[in-house]
């Protein structure tokens, strides 16, 4: 008997050869093809003649299901789990359902991302989703060692390089501020609603989830310790976590602090009008700082087309998304000199090159001082200084400098010159 794991083309291999039999498996790394080595020897000691036998990879279609239902079902948000098998439905199984694991080469992806890509159809944020979907499930496969290597891998380098990008929608300052205005005539019950958006950047679904108890409204609106705390999110009819399950703390506008405070002790007298109010400590109001006429959370899609399409319209702007609120807080906090750093904690996004993607084109049209700027330092200033006689004397003096910026003429040799200030 003989079983041994060698590196052929780049991959590893186990060679089997046991009373006449031969055989060889490509195996993913060598650690693995090691464990395979040791199982088979086990196996064949033990007179199992099922090492010989040829096992068939599973279809796609069957894989799919079965990495929904062991992997994607028990550890993702519904939400998640959701897009997966809507991504499978329409793009990926009609696509590659009948084909086995091992015969979706990189070669075939490229070519269904290059038909993709050409039909014009798709925009980027669609084609990401249908290569992470595959991405996964292939990786999936590999760590199963059911296939040796994922062709999905920095596909997206390729494939995705030429999709159109959906550019972000948001308002400009003078758009926001007549919204906000026509939304306090034409549904005055969401104005805190609209304006919380606009001043927060939170999401529609954590706009929903947003509770009392996670507002901090400091001291008076000179205390800097106002904020709100985002832990939660309502989507699909349930809460769940954030979008990166990770908390975060929102700072608290001046206007949105009263704003919000007005709203609170709105619903106390409410509260106290129906006789639910008992203990001034604890007044008898919804947990939820938005909910519905029920007490449960509002539904998004009545907000948007009972509530923000009328105020967009009314306002005589553009139909936009709701999520253009989002942008629109981003978009004015970076116009008006704000970090991208700070804007990224406000966001709550994963990372700060996902910041600078989204928003990263706004940030030189709101700094152009800054080139302007350069051309201050790398100009040399009239000198309102005669020209002087040329010397008579034979002594050569070092080349002279002159400065006239903000006040009297100095004279400095080059070598005393002062350097300005790094940009």
């Amino acid at each position: 008997m003989g079983i041994k794991v060698r590196k052929y083309k780049g991959q590893w291999y186990v060679f089997i050869n046991h009373n006449g039999h031969r055989k060889a498996k490509r195996i993913g790394s060598r650690e693995a093809a090691e464990r395979v080595r040791r199982e088979i020897e086990a196996r064949l000691a033990n007179g199992d003649p099922r090492v010989f036998q040829e096992q068939k990879t599973p279809l796609f279609k069957e894989y799919a299901q079965h990495w929904l239902s062991v992997h994607v079902n028990p550890h993702c948000k519904k939400s998640t789990a959701m897009r997966y098998e809507q991504v499978l439905r329409l793009n990926l199984l009609p696509r590659f359902g009948a084909a086995p694991l091992d015969r979706i080469t990189r070669e075939a992806l490229k070519t269904y991302f290059a038909e993709l890509l050409g039909s014009g159809k798709l925009a980027h944020g669609s084609l990401k989703n249908i290569l992470a979907t595959i991405r996964a499930i292939l990786n999936y496969a590999v760590e199963e060692e059911i296939i040796s290597i994922n062709p999905a891998v920095r596909l997206g380098r390729i494939a995705l390089r030429a999709a159109r990008r959906k550019p972000p929608e948001f308002l400009t300052a003078d758009e926001a501020q007549r919204f906000l205005r026509t939304a306090k005539v034409l549904r005055p019950e969401r104005y805190p609603f609209f304006l919380t958006a606009l001043r927060s950047g939170l999401r529609l679904g954590e706009l929903l989830a947003l509770r009392w108890q996670d507002i901090q409204f400091g001291e008076s609106d000179l205390d800097h310790n106002r904020f709100i705390l985002v832990r939660q999110n309502y989507t699909r009819r349930e809460f769940t976590t954030t979008k990166n399950r990770k908390e975060r703390r929102v700072d608290l506008s001046k206007e949105l602090r009263q704003a919000l405070l007005d709203l609170r002790d709105q619903r106390t007298i409410e509260a106290i009008e129906r006789g639910q109010f008992t203990d001034p400590c604890q007044p008898a109001i919804p947990q939820l700082v938005f909910p519905s006429r029920t007490g449960g959370p509002l539904d998004g899609n009545n907000v948007y087309n009972r509530d923000f399409v009328p105020c967009i319209e009314g306002a005589g702007i553009r139909r936009v998304s709701f999520h253009a609120l989002r942008h629109t807080f981003a978009s004015l906090l970076l116009q008006q000199g704000a970090s991208l750093a700070y804007v990224k904690e406000q966001l709550g996004h994963s990372s700060i090159q996902v910041t600078v993607d989204i928003y990263g084109h706004l940030i030189p049209g709101g700094n152009i001082d800054w080139i302007d700027r350069l051309d201050t330092v790398t100009s040399r200033p009239k000198s309102a200084t005669p020209a002087q006689p040329a010397p008579t004397s034979k002594t050569v003096n070092p080349p002279q400098l002159i400065e006239n910026i903000g006040g009297p003429s100095r004279i400095r040799t080059c070598d005393q010159r002062i350097m300005s200030p790094p940009l």
